[in-house]
């Protein structure tokens, strides 16, 4: 039985993260250097999760320092060499793929927030194992790497630039915001799903944080939806006042 290879085009997603290794990446960095279309949607992916990095990271606890110190002293060091040892065998590329596949896969697991570099390194802030259902980490990597991931951009009416990952396959979206105004304790910034004669509530956005606003993931997306966000008081069910952002998905 042979195995169907993913098309190319379908790969700017996992390509943009590092996500591919061996024969795939190869396949897909000679596609992409005679096709413009996956060159502008790999750099605008690597924008957006550079942006949605920025959003998410936040400074490691402070007794993280002493930890690493002390079980730096708990832990027994390798002695010097006092012969040359043989080489150990060279793993093969296969090995190699499997072996980073395998470290991405475990930085994936991780829950907590998780910030990833322009040049997609992935720096986890806290590594707290995912209980239950996925954490907010992983569910923002299935949408970044999601063979029809799409990045949109649009400025808010009272400040302040959005950018979106949607993914209509996994129906979710991926919101993240530079530049809002900071907001009284009384208010904050909520997301809506808008559908004909109906309006879902999709997530409240967090306060601000170094100029940066999320990331949120929003869920349960539907065709024909339109996304908007509003200032709200607390305890609000639906939106209130004018939306400040309207953006068709």
């Amino acid at each position: 039985m042979r195995i169907r290879r993913p098309e190319p085009h379908t790969l700017a997603g996992a390509y943009a993260l590092d996500a591919l290794d061996g024969p795939d990446r190869a396949r897909f960095e000679r596609h992409a250097a005679r096709c413009q279309e996956c060159t502008r949607e790999v750099t605008g992916l690597r924008e957006a999760t550079a942006r949605l990095a920025a959003a998410a990271a936040v400074p490691p606890p402070a007794a993280l320092k002493d930890a690493l110190r002390a079980e730096t002293a708990r832990t027994r060091q390798l002695p010097p060499l006092t012969r040359p040892r043989p080489a150990a065998p060279r793993p093969s590329a296969r090995r190699l793929g499997v072996r980073r596949l395998g470290m991405r896969r475990l930085a994936l697991a991780l829950g907590g927030a998780a910030a990833v570099a322009a040049v997609t390194v992935w720096v986890t802030a806290s590594l707290v194992p995912p209980a239950g259902p996925p954490s907010a980490s992983q569910e923002i990597a299935k949408v970044l790497t999601a063979p029809d991931a799409v990045k949109l951009t649009a400025q808010v009416r009272t400040g302040g630039t959005a950018t979106i990952v949607m993914s209509h396959h996994d129906r979710m979206l991926v919101f993240a915001a530079a530049g809002l105004r900071r907001l009284p304790a009384a208010q904050h910034y909520e997301l809506w799903l808008i559908e004909p004669g109906r309006d879902r509530a999709a997530g409240r956005l967090p306060a601000p944080s170094h100029g940066m606003t999320g990331p949120v993931v929003a869920a349960d997306l539907r065709s024909g939806d339109r996304l908007g966000l509003t200032v709200e008081p607390a305890g609000t069910h639906r939106p209130t006042t004018p939306m400040i952002l309207e953006l068709t998905l």
